[in-house]
């Protein structure tokens, strides 16, 4: 996929945990978690703009975009 996720980057560097980050932003760990994966299909503007709040980010550090080689 070219659109890579560094929520698992930003986790860390804040010390903080997956479920902590899901209570805050009010989603599911599950739905996170396929969020941090990379499976994620879709996010909306909403849950991207209360998980930047939550790891005190800019879109731009969630999201980076890769060119798929080939």
């Amino acid at each position: 996929m070219a659109i890579v996720v560094n929520l698992d980057v930003l986790l860390a560097q804040r010390k903080m945990r997956l479920n902590t980050l899901a209570e805050t932003v009010g989603i599911t760990p599950q739905n996170l978690s396929v969020l941090k994966t990379g499976k994620a299909k879709a996010i909306r503007f909403d849950t991207l703009e209360k998980i930047c709040k939550a790891l005190d980010c800019q879109p731009g550090d969630l999201l980076a975009f890769q060119e798929d080689p080939g």
